[in-house]
């Protein structure tokens, strides 16, 4: 795939980027190196004012990135702006609070003397750079809630960012070099997926990040095993969103259409999978369809566009066979479900009734505004429907009953469980799933620590 960016508005390119060779690579990871035996041992309170910085500069930039992230990979502009917005909040977040999560903690004194020990201690240390493999669907975000962290860690990034947003990774290169940071502090590394290997299995890098498909997962867990280092890896996701009889119906249906057309639809953590007790199935799918009829499909640069184009030409074409798979196996479309005519990659808000298990849209991933809607007689059967996926990254319920609650929390596999309400990031909360959803977790305390080498200090009596 080349290092291009293409507008998936009209599929034009518009700028093309040669990639690394192995000379500059090799200059990149000794600069990281040498960059991290220094910034390791600055102080918290150095590097929040440094991502504080960076955090400032990224407001000031806003409009200009948000129409670049939207040229890139079509997210309507509006919430381009809004990443752009959160992004900057994520970091100060850290730089407010990275010194807490990381303090040095006293274990119980008990424990201490029977351990034989006068005291003893634990440390968070920095691991060194880290290799971030990052999407396209959330450019600036995905980028962010690695970074922000790992840099007030006392960590070193290299960004491998994906090959249809060039312009955003060196945005972001940028954007902290223009803050203060060193330069080796975060590089951008406009390289192709070939070269991702050779670099994780450099012995300089010390760890690495991916989100993206289960098979980038794959490939990347592999090498990082084989080299024994440390990785994190957020997949996809199919979530479910359960409505039961005690919900508010008609908010849990307007919530319903932005949980699942949130940027296009490509979102692992857009809600994918609407599962409805009987009791209200008519009722939340009649407006739930009306929902999705509703929305203006257009370009993404206008203020009043709902849903932008589908960020490749291939990625219209996987939706669309999953969709065309599911109606020639008997599904029901209830609307949507042409491609339109016209230029650039646009697919139309979907939803499909009367899913079976056979079909492919049943246990593979819509990554695009296509919604499939289940019938569940109870709250076991929901909870069956929901849970029958490859994926476990998040998860919505609708109820107000509490012991049903009780049970969704209990028995719902999956790394979160939201509650009337659609699933969202927040830094203060971790992010991450189970199953094929991968494992690890990113922001919070736990997200910081992930890139830390955790060490016990003892002192003998």
């Amino acid at each position: 795939m080349p290092i291009a960016t293409v507008n998936p508005a009209n599929g034009e390119t518009l700028k093309t980027y040669e990639a690394m060779g192995e000379e500059e690579i090799e200059r990149r990871l000794q600069l990281a190196e040498a960059t991290f035996r220094t910034y390791r041992t600055t102080s918290f309170d150095e590097r929040a004012r440094l991502l504080n910085r960076a955090a400032d500069l990224l407001d000031e930039a806003q409009q200009d990135i948000a129409r670049v992230m939207t040229t890139e990979m079509g997210k309507p502009v509006k919430q381009a702006r809004a990443e752009a917005a959160n992004c900057a909040k994520a970091m100060r977040w850290y730089a407010e609070h990275a010194q807490e999560l990381l303090a040095d903690e006293e274990p119980a004194e008990s424990d201490v003397k029977d351990s034989g020990a006068a005291r003893a201690r634990v440390l968070y240390r920095p691991l060194g750079p880290v290799l971030a493999v990052m999407p396209w669907n959330f450019p600036l975000w995905q980028v962010i809630r690695f970074a922000a962290p790992a840099l007030m860690a006392g960590n070193v990034g290299l960004l491998k960012h994906a090959s249809n947003v060039p312009q955003t990774a060196l945005f972001l290169e940028d954007l902290f070099h223009q803050a203060g940071y060193t330069q080796g502090c975060f590089q951008t590394l406009l390289v192709g997926s070939g070269a991702i290997d050779d670099i994780l299995r450099d012995e300089r890098v010390k760890a690495a990040t991916l989100t993206g498909s289960e098979p980038a997962g794959r490939a990347v867990a592999s090498t990082a095993g084989d080299m024994v280092k440390k990785t994190v890896l957020e997949l996809g996701g199919s979530d479910p969103y359960v409505v039961m009889p005690s919900a508010d119906v008609d908010r849990a249906a307007e919530i319903a259409v932005t949980a699942r057309v949130q940027n296009n639809g490509q979102s692992c953590i857009a809600a994918k999978r609407f599962i409805v007790h009987t009791d209200v199935y008519d009722r939340f799918v009649e407006r739930f369809v009306a929902g999705m009829r509703a929305l203006k499909v257009g370009d993404p640069l206008e203020e009043d566009t709902e849903v932008g184009p589908l960020s490749s030409e291939q990625g219209r074409a996987d939706l669309e066979e999953l969709v065309d798979d599911a109606r020639r196996s008997g599904a029901s479309v209830l609307c949507g479900g042409e491609r339109p005519e016209g230029d650039g990659w646009y697919y139309p808000p979907t939803v499909i009734a009367d899913v079976t298990r056979e079909m492919r849209i049943h246990r593979e991933e819509a990554f695009g505004p296509v919604a499939t809607v289940y019938r569940a007689a109870d709250l076991d059967e929901a909870v069956l429907i929901a849970n029958d996926s490859p994926f476990g990254l998040s998860s919505n319920v609708w109820t107000r009953d509490e012991g049903e609650v009780d049970r969704f929390v209990r028995d719902l596999e999956a790394g979160g469980v939201f509650v009337n309400g659609m699933t969202a990031s927040h830094p203060a909360f971790p992010f991450g799933g189970v199953k094929r959803s991968g494992y690890g977790r990113e922001l919070s305390g736990q997200g910081i620590r992930e890139f830390c080498n955790i060490t016990t200090v003892w002192h003998g009596a």
